[in-house]
C-alpha cells in the first residue's frame, strides 16, 4: 500500500467524513457528520504551527534540491499560500451568510483554520529561507509571480465576485450555495486537495522537507473536514429547492475551464510529468474526488 493509501485511510483522516475517501461514496451512499459533530471534530484535531521543525527542510532546500526542481515547485507552494490567504480573507460574509446558527459555528472554525495555514506557509518560507523577503505580506507578493492568470480569475473574479455580492445582500442564499460550490467543492475539494495529495506523496518518495510534509499532512486533514461541511450543505439547500440545485451545476460548469487551468503551472506542456505524474493522472484524480462528492450530495457528474 502506497503512503498516500496508508494516510487517507488513518482513523483521523476517515473522521472527517469526506465522501471522497468513502468507496461507498461511488454509489451515492456515505454518512455525513452533522455541523455539531464537525464542531467537535475540530476540537479533537488540534495542531500547531509552532511545533513544526523545518531544519532539515532548509538543508533539503539549498543542498538536496537542484535550482530547476525549486523553480518548479514554487507553482505548488505558491498555489497553496496565495490560496490559503485569500479564501481567509472571503470566509467572513460566507459565515454571515450562513442560515443556521450551527453552520457559523463550524464556518468560524474554518476561518481558524485558514489563518493557521497561511501561518504554517510562512514560517516554512520564513525558516527555510524560500523567498528573499522578510515579511508575511512581502513574501506573498513576491511567491505571486510564480502563479498563472486562472488561479486568478477562480480566486478574485468568481469567488470574489460572489464574496462580495454576500457582503452585500447576506440573505442571498443562492449566492451562498454558489459560493460554498466553488470554495469547498473546486478549490478545496478539487484543487487544494490533489495538489496535497501528489505533492505529499512525491516528497514523501523523494525523504524531502519533513517538517512541510508532517504540516501538509495536517493542513490536508483540516480540508478534507471543510469540505465535509461543504458536502452537507449543498446536500441539504439541493434537497430544499431546485434552483440550488441549479445554482450548484451551474456554477460548475461556469469554473470548470478556470480549474482546470489551474492544475496546470504556466511553464508546464500538456505531455509534461511533474512530480512523477502526468496533467492527466492529476485530472483524473480531481475528477474522481469531485465525481463522488457530487454522487453523495444528489447530483449528477457534470460533463
Amino acid at each position: 500500500m502506497s503512503e498516500a493509501m496508508r494516510r487517507t485511510e488513518r482513523d483521523d483522516f476517515q473522521a472527517t467524513g469526506d465522501p471522497a475517501l468513502k468507496e461507498s461514496a461511488d454509489h451515492g451512499r456515505a454518512e455525513l457528520l452533522g455541523y455539531d459533530e464537525l464542531y467537535r471534530l475540530w476540537e479533537r484535531q488540534h495542531w500547531r504551527v509552532q511545533d513544526l521543525d523545518f531544519s532539515q527542510d532548509r538543508v533539503d532546500w539549498h543542498e538536496r534540491i537542484g535550482p530547476e526542481e525549486r523553480f518548479q515547485r514554487m507553482y505548488g507552494l505558491s498555489s497553496f499560500f496565495i490560496g490559503e490567504q485569500r479564501v481567509a480573507a472571503e470566509l467572513g460574509p460566507m459565515m454571515r451568510a450562513a442560515p443556521r446558527e450551527d453552520m457559523r459555528l463550524f464556518l468560524c472554525t474554518q476561518i481558524a483554520d485558514e489563518a493557521r495555514h497561511v501561518a504554517f506557509f510562512d514560517r516554512f518560507y520564513a525558516e527555510v529561507g524560500v523567498l528573499e523577503s522578510d515579511n508575511l505580506e512581502d513574501r506573498l507578493l513576491e511567491t505571486s509571480a510564480h502563479l498563472n492568470e486562472n488561479f486568478g480569475r477562480l480566486f478574485d473574479e468568481m469567488l470574489a465576485g460572489r464574496v462580495d455580492r454576500l457582503a452585500r445582500e447576506p440573505e442571498d442564499l443562492e449566492t451562498l450555495v454558489e459560493a460554498v460550490t466553488l470554495y469547498h467543492m473546486v478549490i478545496e475539494g478539487m484543487l487544494a486537495l490533489t495538489g496535497q495529495h501528489f505533492i505529499i506523496d512525491y516528497n514523501e518518495r523523494e525523504g524531502t522537507l519533513p517538517g512541510f510534509v508532517q504540516g501538509f499532512n495536517m493542513v490536508a486533514r483540516d480540508e478534507h473536514r471543510h469540505v465535509a461541511f461543504g458536502a452537507r450543505f449543498l446536500r441539504e439547500m439541493a434537497r430544499t429547492d431546485g434552483r440550488y440545485r441549479d445554482a450548484i451545476q451551474r456554477t460548475l460548469v461556469e469554473c470548470g475551464p478556470a480549474a482546470d487551468g489551474v492544475l496546470q503551472p504556466p511553464w508546464a506542456e500538456e505531455d509534461d510529468v511533474i512530480f512523477g505524474y502526468s496533467l492527466e493522472e492529476t485530472r483524473a484524480f480531481a475528477v474522481r474526488a469531485l465525481e463522488r462528492r457530487l454522487k453523495v450530495i444528489g447530483l449528477a457528474p457534470v460533463g
